[in-house]
């Protein structure tokens, strides 16, 4: 067994998972007690503190984003499609993922091992930023839901709530953000595998050679 020295940067270094798109691994910035929203920072691999939460919003589940993958083309042009509206871009960054489970886990910077089985078309001031939702592989509660169909329509509310109201000053809609549509596991696993060869693309061969 390969001993890893030195910890991998979140973004390029974590492995996306072998049975990839039907279990993936998901690195996980926030949960839902956070009362600050973190990032992970691009250039170092550090979580960061991106804001404080300004309002009551939290976000409902565990949220993070999927080891190498990127919104980029592939992702805009497969939001554009579905959508049947003009997206602009993809909003440069890893695939966004929201992972359920019944746990309750206290802290981010971790990894986990989750299956997806839907996500939202989100579109952020014209750029593609899908979020994906999974569950936790062998939650107890969510681990048997095997399309987003399947799960309570309120969570699925609250997690819209949650993407189209967390910018919102008080008394304010956000018309710039939408969720087109909510879609199941195939669709995911499309959006996934958009994102891997979108991630490729861009940054495949700089890791090849250990850049």
């Amino acid at each position: 067994m390969k001993v890893q020295l030195f910890k991998p940067h979140p973004w390029h270094g974590i492995p996306v998972g072998d049975n990839c798109p039907e279990i993936i691994t998901a690195y996980i910035e926030m949960v839902p007690n956070d009362t600050v929203k973190y990032e992970i920072d691009k250039l170092t691999g550090y979580r960061k503190v991106d804001r404080p939460q300004k309002f009551s919003n939290y976000v409902p589940a565990l949220y993070g984003f999927v080891p190498q993958t990127l919104c980029d083309e592939e992702v805009r042009a497969y939001a554009q499609k579905m959508a049947g509206k003009p997206v602009e871009k993809g909003d440069g960054d890893p695939l966004d993922i929201c992972v359920l489970t019944e746990r309750h886990i206290t802290s981010g910077d971790i990894i986990l091992e989750a299956i997806p089985i839907g996500g939202f078309r989100m579109i952020d001031k014209g750029e593609a930023d899908d979020k994906i939702i999974a569950v936790l592989k062998q939650d107890e509660v969510y681990g048997n839901l095997k399309d987003v169909s399947d799960c309570p329509e309120t969570l699925i509310n609250r997690l819209k709530h949650y993407f189209l109201t967390y910018k919102n000053m008080p008394g304010q809609e956000l018309k710039t953000v939408e969720i087109t549509h909510t879609y199941g596991r195939e669709e995911a696993q499309e959006v996934i595998r958009r994102s891997m060869r979108d991630y490729d693309r861009q940054y495949r061969s700089h890791l090849d050679v250990g850049v």
